[in-house]
């Protein structure tokens, strides 16, 4: 099979969005995803870029992304997050997952980073073992923590309450 990865466009945000709600589907959350094409370009191709996407392509078709961007490390310095690596459930098996992650970690180096992080569901065999496989060191150790909207609000609320 011929693919080709490339730095995506501007264009493309809207099956970049259908490929994020093919994985949130995957990881049992659907309704999760509150993001937009709108809210992609915007961040992605606006003044200041929040992020880079690099997209596989099937004859001509998206079938693949590798969202990034960059974050400052205490101990590192800036280091590269990789948000998602998403390849459509039918394309995979076909080497399109690794030469996304070739390009990621191309564009690392060319960054000059001293760390490319990301986080993996721990029920998802598969996508382990791959990262393990290229190299990666799955952290079983530590624990992601989110304050989701409503947490946030809650929390301001707490502080306004405080000072009251």
């Amino acid at each position: 099979m011929e693919y080709i990865i490339r730095k995506a466009k501007k264009a493309d945000m809207s099956k970049v969005l259908d490929l994020i709600v093919e994985l949130a589907i995957y990881e049992k959350e659907p309704e999760a995803v509150e993001i937009s094409v709108e809210d992609l370009v915007q961040h992605g191709f606006g003044t200041t870029s929040e992020f880079n996407c690099f997209v596989a392509e099937v004859e001509q078709k998206i079938i693949g992304i590798a969202l990034v961007y960059t974050r400052f490390s205490t101990w590192k310095g800036i280091v590269l997050h990789l948000e998602d690596l998403i390849v459509s459930e039918s394309m995979r098996g076909h080497g399109i997952g690794s030469a996304l992650l070739d390009e990621v970690i191309k564009f690392a180096g060319k960054l000059g980073v001293k760390r490319v992080s990301w986080d993996v569901l721990d029920w998802n065999t598969p996508a382990i073992e791959f990262y393990e496989h290229k190299g990666a060191d799955v952290k079983r150790d530590w624990d992601v923590v989110h304050l989701n909207e409503e947490g946030i609000k809650n929390y301001l609320a707490k502080l306004d309450a405080c000072k009251s």
